[in-house]
Order: C-alpha cells, then structure tokens, then sequence
C-alpha cells in the first residue's frame, strides 16, 4: 500500500529501530565502475528495527548480499540511479523473485528513478509481450524529497549533481540516520539532507576534479568528501565508490586532512553502527 507521500510501506510499522536491532550498515560492495576480484560495485544493505533495505544494487552485489538477507526477507530495494554499476544486479534480482526459489507474498518494493521500469523491461523482454517487471517490482518512481516509510525505516530522497536523474537518501530509524550520496559532485541539497546525519556514507570516486575543458564534475573527489561531511556536521564519514586511480587508505587519508570526524572506507564485509 501506498502513504500520503507516495512511497511504498512494508514490514513492520514500528516508530523506530528495536534496541536488540539498532540502525547498521553493511556492505557488500563498493567497487567503480566494474566488480574487482574482491569487491563487488556499490550495494549496501541497510537494516535495523526487523527491516532490510538493499541499497543501491550494482553488479555483482546480489551474491554476497546473500550472506545477511535473502531475496524473500528484504523490505525494500532503493536505487540511486540507473549507471549499471549500480543497478545492474536489479535483473538477476528478477529472475530470482519470478522463476526460482523465492517466495514472496507480494512484489518487492523497488524506489528508483523515472523510468526504472521501462529500463528493467527494455533489457529484460525477449518476445513480443513485455516482461512482467511489476510482477517481481512493485515500483515506486523518485522525486526530489521524496519521502517513504519501509518498515521501521523512513527515507528522505533528494535529487543530486550527476548529469542525469539522480539521487541521495537519508535513512532514518530510532533517532538515528545514515545519509548516501549515490553518485554525486558536491551540491548544496547533499549537504543539506546529510545536515546532522549519524553516518555520512559518500563517494569519492574521483582523483581531481575534472579540467573545464575535460567535462562537468559528476563525483567527489575525497577532499570534496570531507569538505561536505564538515560543512553537514556529519558524526562520521565512510568514504566509498573510491575509483580505480586511488587506494582506499589514499581516499581516507585525503577526505581525513579536510573533516575532523572519524573516517573509514566501505570495504567490503565491513559493518557500520548508525549512531
């Protein structure tokens, strides 16, 4: 069912995260723009209060995903934007929900773009009929401060700086919040969704901001990184989607010499308290 905001409402209707199940962070995957050996792309599971929200679904994260939540135990996908290496582990997804052993009651709720279905279709369709992705999906389009309840979760969505439909989100539960950047240069709606946030998980997948002959600036580098998590007032930052021409401990130490708070890396397998 719907709320008075449009978004999708799942699992169970509690005010907030249960004490024995505080707000986390988990990370499958964090890798740009394709899986490393060991690192799958950006995916990250977000759970507390008896919900789980698979965040962003980039290529190869929906295995390691496995290890904490099962396709049949998730209250909800949400997307940042439709670059596959955030979203392509979205088709696997459907097979898995519609011809294998999964069992749900109802489609997963899915938060994405406008036109996250039509693209899911368009690779997804191989006759003449149009694949049933609102069999697997039941899809819930984004918009600037979109607003939902998952669960114990809520989720404030605001369109960013990526040259095409995207978005952060900020995950709220129990008093406490994680904000994700998606894919972003700097922007003032970032900074003001993160303002006060427990977790800032940001990207910083660029190694220097871009000539003005070489382009617009899409990404963070890490000073840029740490520059938003100070002026947000971030309690912590987690840098991640850190680009191939960097080193994670580089990416850390950058984003660190620009915030004063705590700064880690999402590695994967790595697991993060929200406040």
């Amino acid at each position: 069912m719907s709320d008075p905001t449009g978004g999708a409402v799942s699992g169970p209707a509690s005010g907030g995260a249960r004490g024995d199940d505080p707000l986390r962070l988990t990370v499958p995957g964090s890798a740009t723009p394709y899986p490393r050996a060991d690192n799958p792309c950006s995916g990250y599971l977000v759970s507390g209060g008896g919900t789980r929200l698979w965040m962003d679904a980039g290529s190869g994260t929906l295995g390691p995903l496995q290890r904490y939540v099962g396709l049949g135990e998730l209250d909800a996908v949400w997307i940042s934007h439709l670059h596959a290496d955030h979203s392509a582990d979205l088709l696997t997804a459907y097979y898995g929900l519609l011809f294998a052993d999964v069992e749900r009651a109802a489609p997963l709720p899915l938060f994405g773009p406008p036109g996250t279905a039509d693209r899911l279709a368009g690779f997804l369709t191989h006759g003449t009929e149009r694949s049933p992705v609102e069999s697997a999906f039941a899809v819930h389009e984004l918009s600037d401060g979109h607003r939902a309840r998952v669960g114990a979760l809520t989720l404030t969505s605001r369109a960013v700086a990526h040259g095409m439909p995207a978005f952060a989100v900020r995950v709220e539960a129990g008093g406490h919040s994680l904000v994700y950047s998606g894919d972003t240069a700097p922007c003032p709606a970032l900074t003001a969704l993160a303002e006060g946030c427990d977790v800032l998980l940001c990207e910083a997948e660029s190694a220097r901001r871009p000539a003005p002959d070489e382009g617009e600036h899409l990404h963070h580098t890490p000073e840029e990184a740490g520059r938003t998590a100070a002026a947000a007032r971030a309690g912590r930052l987690v840098v991640t989607h850190v680009g191939r021409g960097l080193g994670a401990d580089e990416a850390v130490a950058r984003a660190s010499a620009h915030y004063g708070g705590p700064v880690d890396h999402a590695a994967p397998g790595a697991v993060f308290p929200v406040g």
